[in-house]
């Protein structure tokens, strides 16, 4: 039988959700803990990666296993062993061809910018003290909604089959003492969120106008865009599936 839990972590000591030879990622850690329950050899897959530092308050990954053991109290024994900067949150049943990469039909993360010191924000927030001018930012997104080909946002180095992307909505919000950026999309290309968020942020502080990013855009090249802000201020927010894989 083929499971889909949703797990939330804390980045900031991980290098990203894939497991990796020569670091700790936070799959890694899942699996150990499930294999110690199982007493067998376990490996998941998760919804995609994340990079090191980044946060997740709804990654999603799958599990198959034909045990007694009933997948709530395997969550509910793997959540006592796991560290206290990761958690299981809930876990559903789903057919078994179901794909938890492929059939994802969106992915929104959240970027978190603090403008006032705050010692209780640390590694979860990027303190950024310049001022900002949240309208034009938010005018600048909505051009985002008009492209598909985000390569200008791309990590250089990566291997993807296209750097087309549905964005379906993008957009700032102050939310109590936290400035976020809202961002949905069918997929993402590796550091494309914290390039976007960079050179917004250009555009909020009026070194860029809005219709220059319009031409990063088009430009197709890391190069013209701006800075890819730390990794400590994003998050994994949500993974959607169609309501037909579950059971």
């Amino acid at each position: 039988m083929r499971y889909f839990f949703t797990i939330a972590y804390k980045g900031t000591d991980y290098h990203g959700w894939q497991k990796q030879p020569n670091a700790m990622g936070v799959q890694q850690k899942v699996e150990e803990v499930f294999s110690t329950i199982l007493n067998q050899k376990v490996e998941i897959l998760g919804s995609g990666r994340t990079d090191s530092g980044v946060h997740a308050t709804a990654q999603v990954f799958q599990f198959d296993f034909l045990d007694n053991l009933k997948a709530e109290q395997l969550l509910y024994k793997a959540n006592k062993m796991l560290p206290h900067d990761v958690a299981l949150k809930h876990v559903r049943e789903v057919k078994d061809e179901a794909h938890a990469r492929f059939d994802a039909v969106s992915r929104a993360y959240q970027y978190h910018i603090i403008t006032e010191k705050n010692p209780f924000a640390i590694d979860q927030a990027y303190f950024f003290t310049q001022e900002l001018s949240i309208e034009k930012m938010n005018l600048a997104s909505e051009k985002l909604l008009n492209y598909q080909d985000f390569e200008s946002f791309s990590k250089v180095k990566t291997d993807v089959y296209t750097f087309n992307c549905d964005i379906f909505e993008a957009y700032w919000k102050q939310e109590q003492d936290t400035l976020v950026f809202h961002i949905k999309a069918n997929r993402f290309l590796r550091g494309m969120v914290r390039a976007i968020v960079g050179t917004l942020l250009d555009v909020g502080q009026n070194k860029i106008p809005i219709e220059d990013f319009e031409n990063i855009i088009k430009a197709k090249n890391r190069k013209s865009a701006g800075r890819a802000v730390p990794a400590l201020g994003l998050y994994l927010t949500e993974v959607q599936y169609p309501e037909d894989i579950y059971l």
